[in-house]
């Protein structure tokens, strides 16, 4: 599942020779604007950030596992606005820490969307990752969003390869 390639039409794969990255937004006009990067889960509150992930229709999730899936994610990065100290942007990664990363939960409240964050978000997210030596990366998205992926180098899988997911299907009764 983490071979390269597309996995159904949510998954986009990504491969980038390792050079830094240029920013369309710099950090310097984030702060001015009152927005801070955070790279790391102390001072996230995961209520306020189940609130985002509802916000743009993802499930409302338990914050003691959200905790945890921060806890074991290899690359995170989220806005705060300064004046409400509450978390406006966000995306993770996992992965195998070598070789392979998938992009997850990338998610912008629906108040700051248009003003460039997600790609903030996601061109540091990238940098981060290729800096460690992942070059190949994944990313889950809805199909409504792709177009917004595809821009920052993210294309379905050339060589073809398409994934599957596990789903466990109820068993009609009898």
């Amino acid at each position: 599942m983490l071979s390269r390639g597309i996995i159904s039409p949510f998954r986009t794969s990504i491969s980038f020779p390792t050079t830094t990255c240029k920013y369309s937004i710099s950090d310097q006009d984030l702060e001015s604007r009152g927005f801070f990067l955070r790279r790391t889960i102390s001072d996230l509150n995961f209520d306020h950030l189940n609130s985002v992930f509802v916000a743009v229709g993802f499930p409302r999730r338990d914050p003691e596992k959200i905790k945890l899936a921060l806890e074991h994610t290899d690359s995170m990065l989220w806005v705060e606005y300064k004046k409400t100290q509450k978390p406006v942007a966000f995306a993770r990664a996992t992965g195998d820490g070598v070789f392979n990363a998938i992009i997850w939960d990338v998610v912008v409240d629906p108040s700051y969307q248009g003003i460039g964050l997600g790609k903030a978000v996601m061109e540091r997210l990238i940098e981060d990752l290729l800096e460690k030596g992942i070059c190949n990366i994944a990313l889950y998205s809805e199909p409504r969003v792709l177009g917004f992926y595809r821009p920052l180098g993210f294309v379905a899988d050339p060589d073809g390869i398409r994934g599957m997911v596990f789903s466990r299907k109820q068993k009609k009764k009898k």
